[in-house]
């Protein structure tokens, strides 16, 4: 009996022992299920929160009815791994998403931008509908075609509007958002939202700074700036899109963080690449793609009124960009001109000019063909480079979201720049060059002249485009009275240097013999070449075209200044000839000679040279030089010294200390002449009186000298 107890029970450690492995089996191919079903769960993207659900059911429902078991354990314990190898698949996803989104920012950017640029052409169109609606009233007739016609150029435009919708593609289209969405809600499931939403918005802050980095050749391009933009647009279109399409993976301030971070950069790296840009297309091509970055992003929600700021900083840059190519450009208009009046042979020539400038000239339209015009082929070229100007500052003005007074104020601040410093610095250095002659600078008098009288046409001008009224509004003014002023003060100041060179170089060639006994008989030929130069230089002021009286007062003064400035210039010049401190000795026979010059001089000033002149003003430039040479030649200094302090003086403009230097040298020439004639012992006593009247009155003019610097 014992023994087949002991039977038994062998057999039923064997049964327990066979049941052991073959529960062992069984949980390990239960298990091995479990886990193929759930990886073909995993296999499939949008099944991970299947597989959840199903470890979920299994370790809730399921494993604890069958607890007591061991193969219950194993399974329970294995679960958490099937967790954490989903979490590192979808993360994985993510990681995949996050570099997708990094490649294709600026096609979603650009995408984004042409939508914003659509809708805004849409609006426009929209706007100008309205305006031209706005008085259909007032001809019901001509109204109803209008009205038709308006609706069919409307309705082309939704047509087309409709066309560009359809190819447009959005983000969605362009990017597959569900890893995010897989994702977060694994993480979200899993109690691990708060990770997961670190980890994007710190990947992203990592790729935003990508973003931001601009290529070192960006300001080369237009292309390069447009890229820069489309990937910034595309990073804030995939956040705008995250942040409205789940629930707290970003919020309204952490974008707002994140954009205000990225402004500063962008407006940083802006203000830097555009100040490296001397082309003012170019600037303007990225002044056209701010406005649509700024636009597009506002759109979005997003503040960009420092954009707009940073605008005027670079149309302050455009401008100059614009004064600089314009510089160039009068530059050309000036070397090209040949500073002639402009012909014209026919009634169509005529029009053709005054088509390009505003002329106007009631004696000149009497007159016949061919005629004409007195300003030179500059003038016309200058006022449409003006004009041309105007047109281009007003293309940066536009989109800036500022008013029609605003722009207009703008617009007359920038032609102003261009007026008062890059025009009259122009003019001013033509009037320096050297190849610029006295006829060439009377011209530009007169062309300065037509331009300043011009410069209330552009005023008008610049209300017509921009709508403003100048009787209502306090608009600023143009500034070209002063500058045209300007250029033609320097330009007569430059005649009058010219004229006071030529007359110098003309003297520095005179070879006087100072110690000649007598004189020639005649005027020394490089004075009469002198004042033939100055008569023919005067003549082409008296042939200028002075069609009206403008021009004739204009022409008139700048000629008697002119021509009383040269002489005056030749007076003082011939004066101090005579005063040179190199020159020792003079002869009386040179001092005759001199006075033979200086009466050709007085010819020539009583010629009237230049009309206009009363009685002998221009004979009085030489009056100092004349009343000391008659002193000399009559020998007159008994009078003289008489005379002297009084009002009604024969010799009121000989200064004493003048007499004494030339009478000083006089006095050696004839001192220096007795000692080489070797003559008869009468002679020589003549010559000594008179040396002794003349040391009597050197003495009397250095008391007279004296007396003056004691006063003094």
């Amino acid at each position: 009996m014992h023994q087949i107890n002991q039977q038994h029970c062998g057999k039923s450690d064997t049964s327990l022992s066979s049941i052991n492995v073959l529960c062992d089996t069984c949980t390990h191919i239960l298990w091995r299920r479990f886990s193929a079903e759930i990886r073909v769960l995993l296999g499939e993207p949008n099944r991970y929160y299947s597989a959840l659900k199903t470890m979920e059911q299994l370790e809730n429902l399921y494993l604890p009815r069958v607890s007591q078991y061991r193969f219950c354990q194993i399974m329970i314990e294995n679960l958490p791994k099937l967790r954490e190898e989903i979490k590192e698949i979808s993360m994985s996803d993510l990681k995949d998403f996050l570099e997708s989104i990094r490649k294709h920012s600026d096609r979603i950017g650009e995408t984004a931008m042409k939508q914003a640029q659509q809708q805004k052409t849409f609006s426009t169109t929209l706007q100008k509908q309205n305006n031209v609606n706005y008085g259909r009233n007032m001809h019901l007739g001509r109204s109803r075609i209008l009205e038709s016609k308006n609706e069919i150029t409307l309705k082309r435009t939704f047509e087309e509007d409709d066309e560009h919708e359809e190819e447009v593609l959005t983000a969605q289209d362009l990017v597959d958002f569900s890893p995010v969405y897989r994702c977060l809600h694994i993480y979200s499931v899993l109690g691990d939202g708060e990770i997961f939403e670190n980890y994007y918005r710190k990947q992203r802050r990592k790729q935003a700074r990508l973003v931001l980095q601009p290529q070192s050749s960006m300001h080369e391009t237009v292309e390069g700036y447009r890229r820069y933009f489309s990937q910034i647009v595309g990073f804030f279109v995939v956040e705008d899109h995250i942040l409205h399409v789940t629930q707290g993976l970003v919020t309204r301030t952490y974008t707002d963080e994140l954009w205000n971070m990225a402004l500063s950069k962008i407006i940083a790296v802006l203000r830097t690449h555009s100040s490296y840009c001397s082309d003012p297309d170019l600037v303007l091509e990225l002044k056209n793609l701010i406005v649509v970055f700024a636009d597009t992003l506002q759109g979005y929600g997003f503040p960009v009124n420092r954009l707009f700021d940073l605008l005027f900083e670079i149309r302050d840059q455009y401008n100059e960009t614009l004064l600089k190519k314009w510089s160039g450009l009068f530059r050309d208009i000036f070397e090209a001109d040949n500073y002639s009046p402009i012909p014209v042979a026919n009634e169509e020539e005529y029009k053709i000019v005054i088509s390009k400038f505003p002329f106007q000239d009631p004696e000149l339209d009497k007159q016949s063909f061919p005629k004409k015009l007195p300003m030179s082929q500059s003038v016309p070229q200058i006022y449409i480079q003006v004009k041309e100007f105007i047109y281009a500052s007003l293309k940066f003005s536009e989109s800036l979201h500022r008013s029609s007074t605003e722009i207009d104020d703008m617009l007359r601040k920038s032609t102003n720049l261009l007026l008062t410093r890059t025009l009259s610095s122009c003019l001013q250095n033509l009037i320096k060059k050297p190849h610029i002659g006295l006829t060439e600078l009377v011209q530009i008098i007169i062309n300065t002249t037509h331009l300043e009288q011009a410069c209330k046409y552009l005023e008008d001008f610049i209300s017509n485009i921009t709508n403003i009224s100048q009787v209502t509004v306090h608009t600023a003014r143009l500034y070209g009275l002063s500058t045209f002023k300007d250029a033609r003060h320097a330009a007569e100041g430059e005649i009058y240097m010219k004229l006071n060179q030529k007359i110098d170089e003309f003297i520095q060639i005179a070879d006087y013999d100072w110690t000649m006994s007598e004189s020639d008989g005649r005027a020394s030929g490089y004075l009469m070449d002198l004042i033939n130069f100055l008569r023919s230089t005067f003549q082409v002021f008296t042939h200028l075209p002075n069609n009206n009286n403008d021009h004739a007062a204009m022409s008139g003064k700048v000629a008697q200044t002119a021509c009383m400035s040269a002489c005056q210039h030749l007076s003082t010049s011939l004066m101090q000839m005579l005063l040179d401190s190199e020159l020792k000795q003079i002869s009386m026979g040179a001092i005759q000679q001199f006075n033979l010059d200086v009466i050709q001089c007085e010819l020539f000033a009583s010629s009237e040279p230049v009309p206009g002149f009363q009685g002998d003003t221009l004979q009085l430039a030489f009056i100092d030089l004349r009343q000391l040479l008659d002193l000399f030649m009559v020998w007159d200094w008994s009078t003289y010294l008489a005379d002297y302090g009084q009002a009604t003086s024969k010799y009121l403009r000989v200064n004493p200390s003048t007499a004494l230097t030339l009478l000083e040298k006089v006095h050696r020439g004839m001192r220096d002449s007795s000692k080489k004639n070797n003559i008869f012992a009468q002679f020589r006593k003549n010559d000594r009186d008179k040396q002794k009247l003349i040391e009597t009155v050197v003495k009397q003019l250095r008391s007279l000298v004296n007396g003056m610097s004691q006063h003094t």
